[in-house]
């Protein structure tokens, strides 16, 4: 199967400080892939490196044939929360349509097309009843959903995500937990970073350990050696992160 992302040997240095060095992974199309690691891995920079956001020092990335600054505006992707401005009086669908502007042109009025683009993504993440409520006015489960229509909208192949389900209530976490296993069995291709090791461990297809550089990968079942998560997490041996995924001796 053809790779949807190939990174080889991406080095990225922000501030002078060295964040990811000698990257390697691919990402095959149907994947459900769990980017890990620990709090100041680079889970977030190299996100924003794979949407053209950030230079790489060195290193080569290939999304479809094109390098990730030319697929800027074709990857569906899901920001932090806090990352979105809530307050500005807009509603939910003219939110979820700005993740089309790249395609329509911000000085374009959408067509129907892009309506029709965009009540596809809310009926997926069940808002479209409640399409014209001012997003300053939604929970956090909801803001989180407009988040992922936004992307959906574009109607990508290739989502990335960071930190959906941070501070998700549990029925929030159910829906998209769903829709994303819906999404690759659909063929899309989603790179998702999370804190949540045991969820990851039971939804992913695959996992992709980082800390500055990718230390394993693997399916889940391949991944439950105690010294893997010892050393990408930096914990003792007696951390309950270990019990946490079911992690076991070598």
């Amino acid at each position: 199967m053809s790779l949807i992302i190939d990174v080889h040997g991406v080095t990225v240095s922000l501030g002078g400080r060295e964040v990811l060095r000698d990257v390697n992974f691919g990402l095959e199309a149907g994947e459900l892939v769990g980017l890990i690691g620990p709090n100041g891995a680079g889970k977030t920079t190299l996100l924003r490196t794979l949407l053209g956001l950030i230079r790489p020092r060195s290193g080569t990335i290939d999304i479809g044939g094109a390098t990730a600054r030319a697929s800027r505006g074709r990857l569906g992707y899901v920001p932090q929360r806090h990352e979105f401005v809530w307050d500005f009086p807009i509603s939910i669908e003219d939110a979820v349509m700005t993740g089309r502007y790249r395609r329509i042109g911000w000085l374009r009025r959408p067509a129907l097309a892009d309506y029709r683009a965009v009540n596809a993504a809310l009926e997926r993440v069940r808002l479209l009843d409640l399409r014209k409520r001012p997003v300053a006015e939604l929970s956090g489960g909801q803001k989180q959903r407009v988040l992922v229509a936004r992307a959906l909208a574009l109607e990508s192949a290739l989502l990335l995500l960071d930190e959906p389900f941070t501070g998700l209530d549990m029925p929030s976490q159910e829906l998209l937990t769903e829709l994303f296993t819906q999404l690759a069995r659909e063929g899309r291709t989603i790179l998702m970073s999370t804190h949540d090791l045991p969820h990851a461990m039971h939804t992913c297809d695959r996992l992709l350990m980082l800390n500055r550089t990718v230390t394993a990968t693997g399916t889940p079942a391949d991944l439950r050696r105690r010294s893997l998560w010892m050393d990408t997490f930096q914990v003792s041996d007696n951390s309950p992160l270990l019990a946490g995924v079911g992690a076991v001796a070598a």
